[in-house]
C-alpha cells in the first residue's frame, strides 16, 4: 500500500486569484496567483508545515483591488512559477495526487479544475477532497455556511496572519480542521488511520472574476 495512504496526513489548501472590484477587463480571466498549503497530522492534532507557491498569471494582471485585498502585487507574482509548474510542485513535493486534502468550500477545487482544463495541465489532486466549510456548518448546526473568519470566532480561535493571504488562510483553515477532528466531527473516510510519516513533509483565496475572497469573510 502507498505510504501516502497510511501516513495520516491531510493537505489543507487555499488559493488566491486575480480579481476585480467590478467586471473583469476584456480578455482577462481569473487565475490563481498564490497557493497556500498547510500539512495537518490529524492523529497528533498538529499543523506540521506551511507552504506558499506564488504563481505568475498568464492571462490577467493583478488589479489595485486585488492588491488591497490580498496584499499581492504584480511585481511579486511576476517572480512566481507558471501554473503548470505549480501543479507539478504540488504533485511532486506535496503528494497532492495521493494525500487527502481539504479546503474552505469548493471554490479552490473548482478553480483548479477550470484552470487545468484551460491550460491543458494535469490536475494535481486526488479524489479525496473534503469541503471543510460544509463539515463545520453541519457540525455546529448552522443555518448558513460561515466564512473562515466567522468560523474561527465560533470555534473560539483567533485569526492568525492576514486574511485573504493564501498561506495564512490555509494555516487558519487547518486549525478549524483540527477543531473538528478533536471533537470527532471530521468525516471518518477522509483520512485513513495509520502512523504519521513526517519524513514525507518537505521543508517548508477565495477569489472570483469580480469578487475575491467570496465565502471567507
Amino acid at each position: 500500500m502507498d505510504s501516502t495512504w497510511t501516513e495520516g496526513l491531510v493537505n489543507v489548501v487555499d488559493v488566491e486569484a486575480t480579481c476585480w472590484a467590478g467586471s473583469q477587463p476584456p480578455g482577462e480571466v481569473s487565475e490563481i496567483i498564490e497557493i497556500g498549503l498547510t500539512v495537518v497530522d490529524l492523529d497528533a492534532g498538529e499543523r506540521l508545515a506551511r507552504h506558499r507557491i506564488l504563481v505568475k498569471p498568464a492571462r490577467s494582471l493583478v488589479s489595485e483591488f486585488c492588491t488591497e485585498l490580498t496584499g499581492l502585487t504584480q511585481h511579486e507574482v511576476d517572480q512566481g512559477v507558471t501554473f503548470a509548474e505549480a501543479c507539478r510542485l504540488l504533485a511532486a513535493e506535496h503528494h497532492a495526487g495521493t494525500r487527502p486534502w481539504a479546503s474552505w468550500g469548493d471554490y479552490d477545487r473548482h478553480q483548479f479544475t477550470r484552470q487545468c482544463q484551460a491550460a491543458r495541465t494535469p490536475y494535481p489532486f486526488g479524489r479525496r477532497h473534503t469541503n471543510a466549510k460544509a463539515v463545520f456548518t453541519q457540525a455546529h448546526g448552522l443555518r448558513r455556511r460561515p466564512g473562515m473568519a466567522q468560523a474561527l470566532e465560533i470555534a473560539g480561535r483567533r485569526l492568525e496572519g492576514r486574511h485573504h493571504r493564501g498561506e495564512d488562510d490555509a494555516w487558519n483553515i487547518a486549525a478549524l480542521v483540527l477543531h473538528l477532528f478533536a471533537r470527532g466531527l471530521w468525516p471518518a473516510g477522509t483520512v485513513p488511520s495509520g502512523s504519521a510519516d513526517r519524513s514525507a513533509v518537505p521543508g517548508g483565496s477565495r477569489a472570483r472574476a469580480s469578487r475575491c475572497g467570496e465565502g471567507r469573510i
